[in-house]
């Protein structure tokens, strides 16, 4: 059962060496009874480092972070566990597992790559967002229920129109209670709320949730802010795409897509 705690500081309890208890901070956005992904993701990555300060630094940073959501996410406690696939000195694959309620819930895999000074030929992405400072907060909770949703803070660039949305999203609320996570933790926690910003159709009259979420790194982001420039297409027979240029307030770090499966209410 999640913590019921209506002003929880953060989105996770530990419970156990792997395991972790949510707090009502994770609930929403389709329904109120199960988690939003995104502190999941968040929570994953956490895991994962925690997992590899036991091991001797080897200077690898994470350039691909991918989740398959396999179900609903209750509100419970989950289990989390990280075992390398492919070990290397210059890239490595590491893959987690969340359990939940006697079932794997979601399947993360990190690839991570050498960390290597490439700044004389670093170039070719696009022009970086407008600061957040200044821009005025953007309620999504007349839109998205849940307590999630109600714990970020939200800055549009532009106002979101159909299937097209730019904004900042950073939230007070830490991951995991007592414990300090990374700026990269933090930023892979809130990465998943890019399908709620530019929705094409009322989340009242079609569901369009992720299966997936798949975020590619070029450089390491940093700060409390998470920049997602969003563009959401449904296709014609079911399956629609959410994608986003990621952005911190240095400019941009990579992409996130996420597949769609579209039905009616």
């Amino acid at each position: 059962m999640p913590i019921d705690e209506p002003n929880a500081p953060s989105y996770f309890l530990r419970s156990g060496a792997h395991t972790f208890t949510p707090t009502h901070r994770t609930s929403g956005a389709w329904r109120e009874t199960e988690q939003h992904f995104s502190p999941i993701g968040g929570l994953v990555v956490h895991a994962v480092e925690q997992h590899l300060a036991a091991r001797a630094d080897d200077g690898l940073v994470m350039a691909r972070i991918t989740f398959d959501i396999l179900g609903v996410v209750a509100l419970e406690e989950m289990e989390v566990n990280v075992a390398t696939i492919r070990p290397g000195r210059t890239v490595e694959l590491l893959e987690a597992t969340v359990t939940s309620g006697g079932r794997v819930v979601v399947i993360g895999r990190i690839w991570r790559l050498a960390h290597l000074d490439t700044s004389s030929v670093a170039g070719g992405d696009v022009e970086p967002l407008p600061s957040p400072a200044g821009l005025k907060p953007w309620s999504m909770q007349p839109t998205w229920p849940g307590d999630y949703i109600a714990s970020l803070d939200v800055r549009t660039v532009r106002p979101p129109t159909e299937g097209r949305g730019t904004a900042w999203v950073s939230s007070p609320i830490t991951l995991v209670d007592g414990e300090p996570s990374s700026a990269l933790a933090s930023y892979v926690g809130l990465v998943d709320t890019a399908n709620g910003i530019a929705i094409r159709r009322s989340p009242r009259e079609w569901m369009f949730p992720n299966l997936d979420l798949a975020i590619h790194l070029h450089r390491q982001p940093e700060g409390a802010w998470v920049g997602l420039d969003t563009t959401v297409v449904f296709g014609p027979t079911g399956q629609g795409l959410t994608s986003t240029v990621l952005h911190d307030e240095l400019g941009p770090v990579g992409r996130a897509e996420q597949t769609l499966t579209i039905r009616p209410q």
